[in-house]
């Protein structure tokens, strides 16, 4: 028997995510056993460079030195308490001290559970109901944020789950990404019941679509005119595509922002943080509830604050990934036009996507008229030259500071190879 077939016996598809399945590319998934720098292992002790990072967190690469011992050291007091530790404030201070819209920030276990509490804290704080979104950002798996776009483009949005009710899905709205004009629209047909927006600045979850210009700065102004919170979920852009995130890089002060396994080096963790005003509406100060009894683990604190700290400290690490990263994606574009392939690539910072299209890719809709069928073949070209990247169409690719250019020149042959091969 597989560790598949084993996993399937014990396992809802035998993963606990989804994609992990590799049902997207047709494939059976690869079970890891380690990883280190740039390189994951499998349990067969295949080698792949890694391109995928755990999803984003991994700036410093995989099983960095000085993380892994103050874990292990943090390992020894005990794994956790469900009472208060210094270690938390630490994360907190060092986060509210470095980051000038965050006056205070609440710790908790992922970045689903950060979106849900913003947005249970925007709908408090403001005494309005509608939450509007945008297709093709994925904000978790709370039952208000999985919701498709309704049947016309301003009505409210329908369940996309089993399990999610019609009253639940019905206060949220979704709307094309980059559409500014049917944004004004909406707040006009909802005038002053629209608690937040909430948005993927840089959207990494319909593979990397960048904000037209002026969109953010025009979702900020209506968020201004209509008295709404403005939600900046960054637990992909967050302290990756500079220190103070996709706020720091537009230069957008949102009013609420969310993070997720970044904080915590990759560890199970996410926050929610913001104006004081807004964040004293949480309970035990407000009547806004949220609770956790491992918020605040003192061994993700232990390993974010370490990566954090790095980052900080060490700023020329953004300008090395930036430029190892466009080495990479420019000579993908170099690699494409000289071979004529339909594929486009969209990048900023350290995180990207070759979309199997030819058009340009702005919203949910351009980026579904990828040709999925042949990013499955160029996929499993990829993995077996020991290439491992995103196994979906609609997923960002990630860069470490481990990614040197030796790797690159490494994965830009596998690459041009892998799609001459669909």
């Amino acid at each position: 028997m597989s560790i598949f077939d084993l996993a399937n016996k014990y396992i809802p598809g035998g993963v606990n995510s989804p994609v992990r399945a590799f049902k997207a590319v047709g494939l059976e998934p690869i079970f890891i056993e380690k990883a280190d720098k740039a390189y994951l292992y499998d349990i067969d002790g295949k080698e792949y460079i890694d391109y995928v990072c755990s999803w984003g967190p991994l700036i410093l690469g995989h099983n960095n030195e000085e993380i892994r011992k103050n874990v292990i050291k943090a390992c020894e007091n005990g794994l956790s308490y469900g009472a208060a530790t210094k270690l938390e404030v630490d994360m907190a201070q060092f986060i509210c001290e470095n980051i000038k819209h965050i006056d205070k920030i609440r710790m908790v276990n992922s970045g689903t559970e950060a979106v849900m509490s913003a947005i249970r804290l925007a709908r408090g704080y403001t005494g309005k109901e509608k939450v509007i979104k945008f297709d093709g950002c994925y904000h978790g798996h709370s039952d208000s944020m999985l919701i498709q776009a309704g049947s016309g483009l301003m009505t409210e949005g329908i369940p996309d789950s089993n399990g999610v009710t019609k009253n639940c899905a019905m206060d949220t709205i979704s709307i094309p990404y980059n559409n500014l004009s049917l944004l004004n629209q909406v707040f006009e047909k909802y005038k002053n019941n629209i608690a937040c927006v909430i948005l993927e600045p840089v959207a990494a979850n319909m593979g990397v679509v960048l904000p037209n210009d002026d969109f953010l700065k025009g979702v900020r102004k209506l968020c201004n005119d209509y008295k709404s919170l403005l939600i900046f979920d960054e637990v992909i852009t967050g302290f990756r595509l500079c220190f103070g995130g996709a706020s720091e890089y537009f230069n957008i002060e949102p009013d609420l922002v969310t993070y997720g396994k970044i904080i915590g080096a990759g560890m199970p963790v996410g926050a929610y943080g913001g104006k004081k005003e807004i964040m004293d509406m949480i309970a035990p100060n407000g009547a806004v509830y949220q609770a956790g009894t491992l918020s605040g683990n003192p061994i993700a604190m232990t390993a974010g604050l370490t990566q954090l700290k790095i980052l900080k400290e060490n700023e020329e690490i953004y300008k090395n990934i930036n430029n190892i990263s466009k080495y990479l994606f420019e000579n993908i574009k170099d690699i494409i036009k000289r071979n004529h392939f339909d594929c486009s690539v969209n990048y900023i910072g350290s995180l990207g996507c070759i979309f199997f299209t030819k058009e340009n890719v702005f919203d949910y809709t351009t980026a579904k008229k990828s040709n999925i069928v042949n990013y499955a073949k160029y996929f499993e070209n990829m993995l077996n030259k020991g290439i491992y990247i995103a196994p979906s169409q609609f997923e960002a690719m990630f860069l470490s500071n481990e990614h040197n250019k030796n790797i690159i020149d490494n994965t830009l042959n596998i690459i041009e190879h892998s799609i001459k091969n669909i």
